[in-house]
């Protein structure tokens, strides 16, 4: 494959850091430029932020870098429009917006996302990266680009090739068994995934991933948010978001107290169809100043 360059002139609403550490992705590694270097499907990019523009360079196994980019960096959504209606509910998701301005959700393959998302349950993002890692070199195909090996993530039929004890050796602990059977299912078609992404009701979608070994509410919000079923009309709660939304609106003096569906209920009246975006912004402003 031929390396590619693709410049975004004068870029609104894009910052590498904020897009690659606001939870939503485990394959890119910040390199000491401040640039970032990921994997994604059959692509290996370099992100850099230069002035006020984005470079993009890398080898584009699904085609031309300008296409690849445009719809995995969802460069197409008005991202601007996005953050000046937000600013409009209140003080705080503007001081939030303001801190990440540069979010952008990002399209990731569906599967890959499932599989992520299973793993990242009551784990934490360092050892997420490690077992994704994992995977990939031992059951996905090998690129290499600039003298460095990178490896895609596995398809179903590769996975499928592991056995329970090949995931538990790879460290998933007791993700292993959820990981090895959800494989199974989707390989098998008990869940279409195409099926899911023509399907435009977000709670039939998500009862649908609701049924997958090791996918509960908060997996199965995220996967909606964070891949190509880009559903804003969710609202993923983990301990940080729980924590932001008690700090600012509901004020319980014992946090672990606050009901889920009480701020479910509470981001919807405020965000509205916006309040998975909305998450992102508040997630990455209280956690990166705890």
């Amino acid at each position: 494959m031929k390396e590619q360059t693709y410049i975004l002139k004068d870029a609104k609403s894009f910052n590498p850091k904020h897009i690659f550490d606001c939870g939503q992705c485990f394959r890119w590694d910040e390199n000491e430029d401040g640039s970032y270097t990921g994997i994604f499907k059959n692509n290996v990019l370099n992100v850099k932020k230069v002035n006020n523009d984005i470079v993009f360079t890398g080898i584009c196994g699904d085609g031309d870098i300008q296409d690849v980019c445009q719809e995995y960096f969802d460069l197409s959504r008005d991202y601007e429009k996005i953050k000046k209606d937000l600013s409009k509910v209140d003080q705080y998701i503007k001081e939030s917006i303001s801190y990440g301005e540069g979010i952008r959700l990002l399209n990731q393959d569906l599967w890959e996302t499932i599989i992520s998302f299973i793993i990242s349950a009551n784990n934490n993002i360092p050892r997420i990266k490690g077992i994704i890692n994992r995977l990939s070199k031992n059951y996905g195909d090998k690129i290499i680009w600039k003298g460095n090996e990178f490896y895609t993530f596995p398809t179903p039929e590769q996975l499928s090739k592991a056995e329970v004890k090949d995931l538990r050796s790879l460290g998933l602990g007791f993700r292993d068994v959820r990981v090895y059977e959800t494989t199974r299912k989707i390989l098998n078609k008990d869940i279409n995934l195409e099926k899911l992404h023509a399907e435009k009701d977000t709670l039939k979608v998500r009862e649908e991933l609701l049924t997958l070994p090791g996918v509960g509410p908060k997996v199965a919000d995220c996967i909606l948010l964070f891949s190509t079923l880009k559903r804003f009309d969710v609202f993923p709660i983990d301990v940080w978001v729980r924590r932001v939304m008690n700090d600012l609106y509901i004020k319980n003096t014992d946090e672990t107290k606050v009901n889920k569906k009480e701020i479910e209920n509470l981001a919807k009246s405020k965000y509205g169809n916006l309040e998975g975006i909305a998450q992102q912004y508040l997630f990455y402003w209280k956690r990166d100043l705890a």
